[in-house]
C-alpha cells in the first residue's frame, strides 16, 4: 500500500520559496473568496508573504498571526463532568458522561471536543462511560514544546489516555483527523480496543493506491491541505473576517446541514485560544514531513491490517472526503476482526452532528455487539 499522504508530498508543492511569486494571483483569489472583500490589508499581507523566501517562513508565520486573546477554558457542555487526562507533560481536558465500558470519541478539524455533544448522554444512558478529549494542541496545556503533531504522536496520546484511565481496553470513535488518529492507534495497539468506529475517513493505507488513483478529483477536494502549507498566508486567511474560512469549510463539507450558529461560534472560540490555530494547522504541516521517522512509522502502521472490529461511516454528501473513497479503499481482508461500512444518504462530513439520533442508535448497537459480556 502507498502512503495516504503521497499526493500532498510532491517537492514542487513544498518548495514554496522558489515559486511563490507565481502563485500570488491564485493566493489572492483564494484570500478574496474566503474573506469576501479583497481589501488593501489582505492584498498587502499576501504580497508580503508571497514575496518572501522559504527561509523566512517561520518568522512570517509568527508575524502574521493575530495577537493571542487572553487564556480561557474551552466552552463547557452542560450536565457533563470535567475530566483531565495527562500524557507526559501534556494535559488534556475532556468531557465525560456515564459509567461503564469506555468509549473514547476523538474530534477532528475544524472542530473540537464539543463535536460529540449529541453522543455523550445517549452513550451514558446506554451504559457507557463516554469521553470526548480535547486533541493535542487544541488548548494551551496540550501543546508540546517541539510542536510535534505527527499522527504517530497523536496515536500515542490515545494509548496514554487509556493508561491514564486505568483501562485495559476501550471503544474508539474518531471523526476527520480523529478518525485518522483512530486508525493509527488501532494499528499500533489493537489489543487496547474493543472496537473502532471511523467517521468520514476511508482507509488511510489505501487512500493513494486505490482511492485517489481511481478518483483523482479528490485532490481538488483536498486543496486546503496544500493551502495550509503556506505559512503566514494560511494563518492569516484562516482567521480573517471572523474565521470566514472555517465557516466556508463547514458549509462546503456538509452542504445540506443547517448547523447551529452557536456551535460554529464555539469552534471559533477554541481556535482563537493561544496557540490553537497554529497547532491545528500543524497537523497538516506534519503531513508534509514525509522523510521523518515518525511519518515513516505512521505510514507503515496504516499500511498493515487493522486487527480491531471496525465500523466505517460516511456521508453521501461529504464535500471534504468523497464518499466513493469508502467503496474503493475499504476491504474486508484488511480488517480480519470484521468490517462494516455504513453510508448516510442525507448527510455530509459531520454525520454524527447532522443526523445524531440515527447515528447514535447505530453506534450504540455496534458497541453492544463488540462489548464483552
Amino acid at each position: 500500500m502507498h502512503s495516504w499522504i503521497a499526493p500532498f508530498q510532491a517537492p514542487i508543492v513544498w518548495d514554496i520559496g522558489a515559486g511563490m511569486e507565481n502563485l500570488k494571483p491564485y493566493l489572492l483569489r483564494v484570500a478574496s473568496n474566503v474573506v469576501h472583500t479583497p481589501d488593501s490589508d489582505t492584498v498587502r499581507r499576501v504580497n508580503s508573504i508571497a514575496g518572501a523566501s522559504c527561509a523566512n517562513a517561520a518568522q512570517l508565520e509568527r508575524d502574521n498571526v493575530h495577537a493571542a486573546p487572553p487564556a480561557s477554558e474551552p466552552p463547557r457542555m452542560s450536565d457533563e463532568k470535567s475530566l483531565s487526562l495527562t500524557v507526559g507533560d501534556l494535559r488534556f481536558s475532556a468531557y465525560e458522561a456515564g459509567t461503564g465500558p469506555v468509549a473514547l470519541c476523538l474530534h477532528g478539524f475544524p472542530d473540537h471536543a464539543r463535536s460529540y455533544r449529541e453522543q455523550l448522554e445517549p452513550l451514558a444512558r446506554a451504559g457507557y462511560r463516554a469521553i470526548a478529549p480535547t486533541m493535542r494542541g487544541y488548548e494551551p496545556s496540550s501543546q508540546p514544546a517541539d510542536a510535534d503533531y505527527n499522527m504517530v504522536r497523536l496515536a500515542e496520546d490515545v494509548v496514554g489516555w487509556i493508561d491514564n484511565l486505568g483501562e485495559d481496553k476501550v471503544h474508539l470513535v474518531g471523526h476527520d483527523w480523529g478518525a485518522v488518529v483512530a486508525y493509527t492507534a488501532a494499528a499500533m495497539a489493537p489489543e487496547r480496543f474493543h472496537s473502532l468506529t471511523t467517521i468520514a475517513i476511508p482507509h488511510p493505507g489505501r487512500l493513494q493506491s486505490e482511492g485517489i488513483r481511481k478518483l483523482p478529483s479528490q485532490i481538488l477536494n483536498s486543496w486546503y491541505m496544500i493551502f495550509f502549507q503556506l505559512r503566514g498566508i494560511a494563518d492569516y486567511v484562516v482567521e480573517r473576517n471572523d474565521w470566514a474560512f472555517i465557516e466556508k469549510l463547514w458549509r462546503d463539507w456538509s452542504p445540506g446541514w443547517d448547523f447551529p450558529p452557536e456551535e460554529l461560534a464555539a469552534v471559533k472560540e477554541t481556535l482563537a485560544l493561544p496557540g490553537v490555530k497554529r497547532a491545528a494547522l500543524g497537523y497538516y504541516r506534519a503531513v508534509a514531513k514525509a522523510g521523518s521517522e515518525a511519518s515513516k512509522q505512521g505510514n507503515e502502521l496504516v499500511a498493515g491490517q487493522i486487527h480491531v472490529p471496525t465500523l466505517a461511516i460516511t456521508g453521501a454528501l461529504d464535500g471534504c472526503m468523497d464518499t466513493r473513497l469508502h467503496d474503493l479503499t475499504l476491504h474486508k481482508d484488511d480488517f480480519p476482526k470484521g468490517l462494516e461500512v455504513q453510508r448516510f444518504e442525507n448527510a455530509g462530513h459531520f454525520v454524527h452532528q447532522e443526523e445524531p439520533e440515527i447515528f447514535n442508535n447505530m453506534l450504540i448497537d455496534w458497541l453492544g455487539r463488540n462489548t464483552p459480556a
